[in-house]
């Protein structure tokens, strides 16, 4: 009899347990770190989260013309010697809460059609034969015509997998989308050859992301923190920034921050000066603007003081933790430790899981996770007080 009793009871109890975990809008109990506020919290967030392998050849012949001092600096091909894991790998699998994505305007569709790197670099036909890449809308890309190679050829297709990884997880951290709006290309800098220039961004395109991010997350922008939400009944958002008026972990959950860089920056501020109405935030290295919530240093050495400064008043800071493939080659540690001890709390990387080449000649183990791979921590700067509050846990 106990026993029926008590496998009549588990049933119950899983029966209870599933409705609870189907029910929308359910509060999580995650323990007093939830009380801390998004700026007082340290996330991982992967660098051009969106990159894949360049092209053989092409990389081939980078490397060549990088020997021969033909290739501008800029476009070292060592530097791009990396590649991600899919995104939901990257977030299931490697604690990254914050991802990159480089977006480049193509309002008619099939201006980035053709790889011209192809044909310039190996003789080689230049059509991609991705219909994709004919339709209207955002693209992906980091370096026209030469490094092309993408998890996701469209800003749209990008966002649907953000958000039905952030759908199936609606007990996650916020997650940190960094949008680099960029306009430049390597025919800007070999003029004359044949290279596909960008479309610069104007007010219609910047309009259209916004209308792209609510083709995916609803017209009211469901689960996505919006600068009108943090400003409240501030002036701006600097202030409502520095007065603390910030969501707390608890509050965060399941959302989403985007924040835009790059090309498009003055364009998708005029007439928002303190981004009313806007989907995204703005990075900006000055804090007395009034839009300052996001700041992006991404010298970790050299901003390391700035940005202890800038955390102690509120705002969110950007920093990178390696950069150009160079510390995955040497194993030097030292801008991950200064971007640690700074308190940015977006720290971003190309290394969340050492390199797959890792242990072969001119390879190291370098990888950037917290201490016992915990999936955030608490930030040493903003909440030094705060530090032994417990484990930050989904």
């Amino acid at each position: 009899m106990k026993s029926t009793c008590s496998v009549f009871c588990f049933a119950i109890l899983l029966a209870v347990t599933a409705c609870h975990k189907e029910k929308k809008g359910v509060v999580y109990d995650n323990g007093p770190t939830d009380s801390l506020k998004i700026n007082e919290v340290q996330f991982i967030a992967s660098h051009n989260s969106y990159h894949l392998k360049t092209d053989s050849g092409i990389f081939s012949w980078m490397a060549t013309a990088a020997q021969l001092g033909i290739l501008p600096a800029a476009y070292d091909p060592a530097g791009i010697d990396y590649w991600h894991e899919p995104l939901e790998v990257q977030f299931n699998s490697y604690n990254v809460r914050g991802l990159e994505l480089d977006i480049y305007n193509d309002p008619d569709g099939g201006k980035y059609y053709y790889r011209m790197g192809k044909q310039f670099a190996m003789a080689q036909p230049a059509a991609s034969n991705l219909p994709e890449l004919l339709q209207p809308g955002f693209k992906i890309i980091h370096i026209l015509d030469f490094d092309f190679n993408t998890l996701h050829l469209t800003f749209k297709d990008a966002l649907q997998s953000v958000k039905q990884w952030s759908d199936a997880h609606p007990n996650h951290l916020p997650l940190f989308i960094n949008v680099e709006t960029k306009e430049d290309a390597v025919a800007d800098v070999v003029p004359g050859a044949g290279l596909t220039s960008a479309v610069l961004y104007d007010d219609e395109a910047c309009n259209k992301i916004d209308e792209e991010i609510k083709s995916v997350f609803g017209s009211e922008l469901q689960n996505v923190l919006t600068p009108d939400e943090i400003r409240g009944s501030y002036p701006t958002l600097r202030e409502a920034t520095v007065a603390g008026n910030l969501p707390t972990l608890s509050q965060a959950r399941g959302k989403i921050f985007f924040i835009m860089q790059g090309g498009a920056e003055e364009e998708y501020l005029s007439g928002h000066n303190t981004l009313q109405g806007r989907a995204m935030f703005v990075y900006t290295g000055n804090k007395n603007d009034d839009h300052a919530m996001f700041l992006i240093k991404n010298n970790s050495i050299s901003s390391k003081t700035e940005i202890q400064q800038l955390v102690s008043q509120g705002f969110m800071v950007r920093t990178r933790t390696d950069a150009n493939t160079d510390e995955a080659r040497t194993g030097d540690y030292t801008y991950k430790n200064a971007a640690f001890e700074s308190g940015a709390q977006i720290l971003s990387t190309d290394y969340y899981r050492p390199d797959p080449r890792a242990g072969t000649p001119g390879w190291t183990d370098f990888k950037v996770q917290f201490p016992n791979n915990e999936l955030a921590r608490i930030n040493p700067v903003s909440a030094a007080a705060k530090v032994n509050l417990g484990t930050i846990f989904e």
